[in-house]
């Protein structure tokens, strides 16, 4: 019995004994391992080793963290030359031809006045720069019909502007000040450049809060006006998400290293977050043309169009309450023809499918939009339609475009 329980103990004192062993073993190991832990801090009791941790360069993400943005350097660049535009414009209502009837005067006498008050209209929009000398680049529609234009520059200053020209058909005006010194000059950039992505920064003062920057990308190019919703316009917009409100119209869409790449110009209120934006290419040619001449010819044929497809023509052909067959295939076709137009002169009918100007295909309106465009005024186009079953060839020539409506 006593050597029973002796003989437990030593079993016990030998487990105890293996247990430290072992993990004086492990502690061994680790220390081994992992030396740089066990190294004692740091002693910061000399001068020269305080200095060179005070004094060491802040790693790459706090120096980006604490750098100026690329939106703050492309504004500054770019935002002394954005400026604000206020007009008046004064309007007096026609009386009622009732109340000018002689039987109505001599039953109410003179006591009715003979017209109405006039009544001013003031209108907010933006603009920016181009010229040292004094030329401002804006919509058409900012300053169209005002007797008045205050220019407002970002330092204050003021000046009275006049209108140079007016191009309704792509809502450019350019606009003169006379001002006392040189002028701050936005930098123009290339719209042929921009890609769907990129930066875009929209400068401007809307709704009346001045020197207001809003910032998005580009969200699609050369959305033309027919989709946007301006059918009396001739443009292929730069669509962004950058916020553009009223009083933005005719201010400068940047991109990130402070370039005009657009003029906003448009707002579908039906659309929340999307504006559009006339491209700086265009608007650099126009602009030439309304300081030189002081409005811009447009070439026109006088059709009213929609794009077509089989499957659109398909859907007419089955409808049994349809007034017109239409060919089952691509072009253009004319919804309506205006009287007196190059295109009724030239033979075009309703219901006829364009498909070539040319002998280049047309496959869309804005297609066949941009050809007439671009093409000269008073120009000879042969123009091929599909007219029922039969294919012939009309020859039109090119008028200038008198009213965009």
């Amino acid at each position: 019995m006593r050597f029973s329980q002796e003989g437990g103990f030593l079993r016990k004192l030998s487990s105890y004994l293996l247990s430290v062993i072992l993990v004086v073993a492990l502690t061994v190991s680790t220390f081994h391992v992992l030396p740089s832990q066990a190294e004692p801090a740091p002693s910061l009791g000399s001068d020269t080793e305080v200095s060179d941790i005070i004094t060491q360069k802040p790693s790459p993400a706090n120096a980006a963290i604490g750098s100026t943005s690329f939106v703050t350097a492309a504004v500054n660049r770019v935002g002394t030359a954005v400026v604000r535009i206020d007009t008046e414009r004064t309007i007096t209502r026609r009386m009622d031809p009732f109340m000018e009837d002689p039987f109505f005067r001599r039953f109410f006498g003179d006591s009715f006045p003979q017209q109405l008050p006039s009544e001013q209209l003031r209108g907010l929009g933006s603009g920016f720069i181009i010229d040292k000398g004094g030329l401002v680049l804006t919509n058409a529609h900012v300053v169209d019909k005002a007797d008045k234009v205050t220019v407002r520059l970002k330092d204050g200053r003021t000046y009275e502007g006049k209108v140079q020209g007016i191009d309704e058909v792509t809502d450019l005006a350019v606009v003169k000040i006379n001002p006392d010194r040189d002028l701050p000059v936005a930098p123009l950039g290339d719209s042929d450049a921009v890609q769907v992505g990129d930066w875009a920064i929209a400068v401007g003062n809307p709704l009346g809060f001045d020197n207001t920057v809003t910032l998005g990308i580009v969200s699609t190019l050369k959305r033309s006006s027919a989709q946007v919703g301006i059918a009396d316009k001739r443009l292929d917009f730069i669509q962004t998400d950058a916020a553009i409100n009223p009083g933005n119209s005719g201010g400068p869409l940047l991109n990130e290293r402070g370039e005009v790449i657009g003029i906003n110009t448009a707002i579908r209120p039906d659309a929340m977050g999307i504006g559009f934006a006339i491209p700086i290419d265009k608007a650099k040619a126009i602009a030439m043309q309304l300081q030189r001449d002081g409005k811009v010819i447009h070439p026109y044929l006088g059709v009213q169009m929609i794009t077509l497809t089989p499957e659109l023509a398909q859907q007419n052909n089955t409808d049994p309450n349809s007034p017109i067959q239409i060919p089952e295939i691509n072009g253009v076709l004319v919804m309506r023809v205006i009287p007196n137009s190059p295109a009724a002169l030239g033979g075009i009918r309703r219901g006829d499918v364009i498909v070539q100007v040319d002998r280049e295909p047309v496959t869309s309106a804005e297609r066949l939009q941009n050809f007439v465009e671009n093409s000269r005024l008073g120009q000879l186009l042969q123009v091929k339609v599909q007219r029922n079953n039969q294919t012939q060839t009309l020859s039109i020539r090119t008028a200038e475009l008198q009213d965009p409506a």
